[in-house]
This record gives structure tokens, C-alpha cells and sequence, in this order.
């Protein structure tokens, strides 16, 4: 590649969405949930991401949900994940998600027996 072409790369949606993906895992790291998740929201929302790209900033976005505390928009951003188009990039994102999912319900199960 050259100079330009890799400057260029530079400004590319996927450049730019991988960039907020890092970051919002660096915050989600440090504990930042709202910057966390406003970096994966910028990188779902650029136009001209790949599938593959959106699905694991979606994964990574609804574990931050969770661990926020807001069950319900971790759900929706994993079953997202589980209504895009099945390319075999995000198959392994797809996975984890429905794992996530039925972690979250026996865990909602399990809250439920006992408080019976």
C-alpha cells in the first residue's frame, strides 16, 4: 500500500469504528460504562461498517448494558446480533450471544425460584 492509500485507510468507517470499538473496551475496562458505551454506539452507527465489525461492538456493548445494570438493553443488542444476516464473520459473535442469553435467563430463573 501506498503512502496515500494507507493515509486514507486511516479515515475509512472501519478505521474509524474499530477505534471506537478499542476505546470503548479500554473504558469498559476502567470501569466507564457511559463512555464505554457511547465509543460502541458510535461504531454501530457509522455507515459503511462491517457486519462483522457492528456484531462485536453490538456483543460488547449489551455486556456493558449488563453489567450497568440494564438487563433489558443488553437483551436487545444480543438479539441483534442474533437478527443480522448470517455471515460466517460473526458466526463466533453469534455464539457468544446466545450463550450470554441463556446465562442471563437461568440467572433470572434461578432469582425467580427463590424469591418463591
Amino acid at each position: 500500500m501506498n503512502v496515500v492509500g494507507w493515509f486514507k485507510s486511516g479515515f475509512s468507517a472501519r478505521h474509524k469504528a474499530l477505534w471506537n470499538y478499542k476505546r470503548g473496551i479500554a473504558r469498559a475496562k476502567r470501569r466507564d460504562f457511559e463512555g464505554a458505551l457511547a465509543n460502541y454506539t458510535t461504531a454501530i452507527e457509522l455507515a459503511g461498517v462491517p457486519a462483522e465489525v457492528i456484531a462485536m461492538a453490538l456483543y460488547n456493548r449489551a455486556l456493558v448494558y449488563v453489567a450497568a445494570g440494564d438487563d433489558a438493553k443488553g437483551v436487545d443488542d444480543l438479539d441483534a446480533i442474533l437478527a443480522m444476516d448470517g455471515a460466517m464473520v460473526i458466526v463466533n459473535v453469534r455464539t457468544m450471544a446466545k450463550q450470554k442469553l441463556a446465562k442471563m435467563e437461568s440467572r433470572t430463573r434461578k432469582s425467580n425460584t427463590q424469591k418463591h
